[in-house]
């Protein structure tokens, strides 16, 4: 049946910044539809509380927690995996953060933090799942992209930049990694109520100018981003690789 395309049985899912809005909803989805998923993040303890809410919901789940940014991190990450015999068949590449400040005025240092972030952390974790599945001989990598791979706004240069560098990288891991059977795409959400966005969302004006800006008229929802997630983790996408599917309520479709 076409519906058994999108059960994940017996796979495990890595989802980086796993352990709250965007990452946890889109690991849930993957846990529904039959994955055990490792939930990373750097807080421990926040990874491992969100992991007892899906155990919770009768969902495979456990907690990862490492700094993407740190090679030494990943490594011993990987390497504990491999000890336990757990090998992962699909990596969500969700992790990052956000600093706002006009161009002229960003510091180095924060500018390295969000590249790292977003950019660098992406290249380190799939470089080492990636050799693990190529000697398996098949998985599934999705990049969380952004609205801003494609557009810009004021005050986010370094976001902009890493999120369109990070649309590149999907297409040359896709063209790199195709001949060992792994699949490489990435999902680009629009505005999202998440923590990070918060202080937007409490801006009437900010706020005002994305239900207008959206023709949906509203802010996209954490689980909004589960199917598009599962569809690309599962065999339902197996002659996808190297694409990204925009989700953000109609924006980059409007004038």
């Amino acid at each position: 049946m076409t519906l058994d395309m999108f059960r994940l049985d017996g796979r495990t899912a890595l989802v980086t910044g796993g352990s709250r809005g965007l990452g946890l909803a889109m690991a849930r989805g993957l846990a529904r539809a039959g994955a055990r998923v490792l939930l990373n993040g750097r807080d421990r303890a926040r990874a491992e509380e969100s992991a007892r809410q899906l155990r919770d919901e009768s969902l495979a789940a456990e907690a990862l927690a490492f700094d993407v940014t740190d090679v030494a991190a990943v490594d011993g990450a990987f390497a504990a995996l491999d000890a336990r015999g757990v090998g992962v068949d699909i990596l969500i590449n969700n992790a990052g953060i956000q600093h706002r400040a006009p161009l002229l005025d960003f510091d180095l240092a924060d500018w390295r933090r969000v590249i790292d972030g977003h950019l660098t952390s992406t290249f380190l974790v799939t470089q080492r799942a990636a050799r693990r599945m190529a000697q398996r001989g098949r998985g599934k990598v999705v990049n969380i992209c952004s609205l801003m791979s494609e557009v810009a706004r004021p005050s986010i240069a370094p976001y902009a930049a890493a999120k369109g560098a990070l649309k590149q990288l999907t297409r040359a891991m896709a063209v790199e990694f195709a001949p060992r059977n792994i699949l490489v795409n990435g999902i680009g959400p629009g505005y999202m109520a998440t923590d990070m966005n918060q202080a937007l969302m409490d801006n009437p004006e900010f706020d005002a100018f994305v239900k207008k800006r959206t023709p949906l008229g509203r802010w996209g929802r954490p689980e909004e981003l589960a199917g598009a997630a599962l569809f690309l983790s599962s065999d339902a996408s197996s002659f996808m690789t190297g694409q990204v599917i925009y989700i953000d309520g109609g924006v980059l479709a409007s004038l």
